[in-house]
């Protein structure tokens, strides 16, 4: 249905068929394109063009819109050498609310982009917008964090509480991402879909984002911190059990606490799921790549023992680069927004995407121990807005919640209360997230051709994905 001069990660991400084309020969201008059977293209600037007169990727608005990214800005000669009759329709301006640049439309259908649509999507998943936007520098925050976390055990309970609610005062200054929902990821996918939707001058095929039957995805995840949490796993697993559900439980291998294997084999014999939580929970795992080429060896040695296909990094600690080395299946340390957290920020989608090879399954639920411990809620009502809110937009809502913390005394009845609110909804896919995993992975192998004028899904997921249009009013998601 579509061309492309280059990968178009809208169109991989909600598997939208196109094709890889030269750009056209006979367009001047110097801009990538997405042209429809017809005449209409979508374009932006290469990045030849972008990395000229030293443009800096900064933070910007799309109309409302939060964007991160480079923007180019005059787009007039461009959109002349282009042809045909444009004008301006919505404006992108700075931090300041300054005019810097505008989206370009044209009668056909075209739009010209004044960035590129690639690099803003690439900024939010791998937050790279914390480089453009933080006004305490990573670097800095990175010292910070190695600075507390190997002092931290030896402070009382009562201490560190107090120096992370004093920190929760500082971070709660930040202005993105938002909390607790942050849809600019999302309202960018709108935006571009639309476009795509005029360009194409008709819907647009995609396969949809879970399977036949479901339209949004709820899904249960446990962390194992200590002792106490391994002393109190059967209380948490109970409330499931009453409530028919199924979860994960990440453990970690030496923090204090031996993994009896037939607690293993009894989990997964009840249909749970069994994840990694780093090697020592001391925030250390993926703090540089020689930590993590000493400490991998153990932590794949007990994956195999557990036949663990998930990790979670201890602290939700991260990094884009290194998270792809440990080798597991799916990773869930990111969450799509997270103010609070020790790493801060989020990567502003409530759905799974792929860092490398490795599937990313983002936490959309506040996590209990910010929510309860930190920020001092005594009900389950942000965990279930917050879902009703994923649920409307066809998303992930994914928590975490850990054994350590049921003696708070509103833990574990709100949680009770969240699992009783969704339990009788036929519309959630209740999954373990290995099972999102491997869905994710085969939707992401499977594409649409249209055969005798009907569009059909080709692939692993034949069997069970749906095509869905998006036009005007795009998608959900």
């Amino acid at each position: 249905m579509f061309e492309s001069s280059v990968p178009f990660a809208l169109f991989d991400y909600f598997r939208v068929p196109y094709e890889r084309v030269p750009r056209p020969a006979g367009l001047d201008a110097p801009a990538e394109t997405v042209a429809a059977h017809r005449e209409a293209r979508l374009m932006w600037p290469t990045q030849a063009s972008l990395g000229s007169e030293g443009r800096a990727a900064r933070p910007h608005f799309l109309g409302s819109v939060p964007i991160f990214g480079r923007v180019m800005g005059e787009l007039r000669e461009q959109v002349r050498r282009a042809g045909g009759s444009w004008t301006t329709t919505d404006a992108v301006r700075d931090e300041r609310g300054m005019l810097v640049s505008a989206v370009w439309r044209a009668d056909d259908g075209s739009a010209f982009l004044p960035f590129d649509p690639n690099e803003l999507i690439s900024n939010f998943w791998g937050e790279r917008y914390l480089e453009l936007s933080r006004p305490i520098p990573a670097r800095v925050m990175s010292l910070a964090r190695r600075g507390y976390y190997p002092v931290r055990p030896l402070l009382p309970r009562g201490l560190q509480l107090s120096l992370r609610r004093s920190f929760t005062r500082v971070q709660s200054r930040s202005r993105f991402p938002r909390w607790p929902v942050e849809p600019a990821l999302h309202d960018l996918y709108r935006f571009l879909l639309d476009i795509v939707a005029d360009v194409a001058g008709g819907p647009v095929p995609h396969i949809a984002v879970w399977p036949r039957g479901w339209s949004w995805a709820l899904v249960l995840t446990h962390d194992v911190e200590g002792k106490t949490g391994y002393a109190n796993l059967r209380r948490l697993l109970q409330v499931e059990l009453d409530a028919g559900y199924r979860s994960s439980w990440n453990f970690v291998p030496r923090n204090g606490y031996e993994v009896e294997i037939d607690l293993v084999d009894d989990l997964r014999s009840r249909g749970f799921e069994i994840g990694v939580h780093g090697l020592y929970h001391d925030g250390r795992d993926l703090s540089s790549p020689a930590m993590l080429r000493r400490r991998l060896p153990l932590m794949r040695a007990y994956a195999e023992r557990w036949q663990a296909k998930g990790f979670r990094s201890p602290a939700t600690h991260r990094s884009a680069k290194l998270m792809p080395l440990l080798g597991f299946d799916y990773d869930s340390s990111y969450s799509d927004t997270a103010p609070y957290e020790p790493q801060a920020g989020g990567c502003c989608t409530w759905l799974p995407y792929m860092i490398e090879d490795l599937v990313e399954l983002p936490m959309t639920l506040t996590q209990d121990h910010t929510l309860y411990e930190l920020l001092g809620h005594r009900d389950e009502t942000n965990w279930v807005e917050k879902a009703r809110f994923l649920r409307r937009r066809g998303g992930m809502a994914l928590i975490l919640t850990h054994p350590d913390y049921i003696g708070n005394p509103h833990l574990l009845n709100s949680y009770r209360r969240f699992l009783e609110e969704f339990a009788a909804d036929s519309t959630a896919w209740k999954a373990l997230p290995g099972e999102v995993s491997s869905w994710w992975r085969r939707r992401s192998k499977s594409t649409l051709e249209q055969i005798d004028g009907e569009w059909r899904i080709i692939g692993p997921a034949r069997d069970e994905a749906e095509v869905e249009f998006a036009s005007a009013q795009p998608l959900r998601a």
